[in-house]
């Protein structure tokens, strides 16, 4: 896709922003799903705030449950990584494209040599990320996540509290032990605010982007809650 900056765009073109994100979830659901199907909503990191607005647009969804793993969904730019990424993705981002282009330019063999170098510390890596990475050695992709980046950082402030306490019985959070984007006073903040609701910290030691080495122990984490789950009904 061509590169989206948004600087003249309205928020319904503006696809590549967070607005337009959960527009284009609710949209494909509007038009491929069924009004009455019941849903099981993933979401991982910024896919958690992402769920969380779409329960709040279309109350009428039928959601079952919902799974939000490692979710920024609150206090982004004051985590310890927002800290961080902040001024690069707001200031600074025009700046990383010329790198990402001359790098898209290498061969693909070496480009595949250079991913598997800065992934090499990965316990068990997933050898499928290695072609998924290539795939974003792309300008337009790299410009396109820096600017939705950007609208994060300045748009994801409070935690939407009211929406979290309608949907409860219906939501899992799983934080992270060790991530920087919601660290673990996130969680403890959350818990203190919920007590009632089902509120995880890892114990597992996973990473923020745990696809890159424990994407099949996640799946099977979280195949195990949503069948405990369904039983319990």
């Amino acid at each position: 896709m061509d590169m989206i900056e948004g600087v003249s765009m309205t928020e319904a073109e503006d696809v590549f922003g967070l607005n337009g994100q959960i527009e284009h979830k609710l949209g494909f659901l509007l038009e491929h799903v069924p009004r009455d199907t019941h849903l099981i909503l993933i979401g991982h990191s910024i896919g958690c705030y992402i769920i969380l607005e779409m329960m709040k647009r279309d109350p009428e969804l039928k959601v079952v449950k919902s799974v939000l793993l490692f979710p920024t969904i609150e206090r982004m730019a004051s985590s310890p990584q927002g800290k961080f990424m902040t001024p690069v993705l707001c200031h600074l981002r025009y700046v990383v494209y010329l790198p990402i282009f001359l790098l898209s330019l290498l061969p693909e063999r070496l480009k595949a040599g250079m991913v598997q170098l800065v992934l090499r510390n990965m316990r068990s890596l997933d050898t499928s990320c290695v072609p998924a990475t290539l795939s974003l050695i792309n300008v337009d992709c790299a410009a396109n996540a820096m600017y939705m980046g950007s609208q994060e950082m300045r748009m994801v402030l409070d935690r939407d509290n009211l929406t979290i306490q309608q949907h409860l019985d219906k939501l899992i959070f799983y934080y992270g032990a060790t991530d920087h984007w919601c660290p673990v006073q996130y969680f403890q903040d959350i818990r203190r605010d919920f007590p009632d609701g089902d509120i995880r910290l890892c114990e597992r030691g996973l990473r923020h982007a745990f696809v890159l080495d424990a994407g099949e122990e996640m799946a099977n984490m979280i195949t195990k809650w949503i069948c405990d789950d369904i039983r319990g009904l």
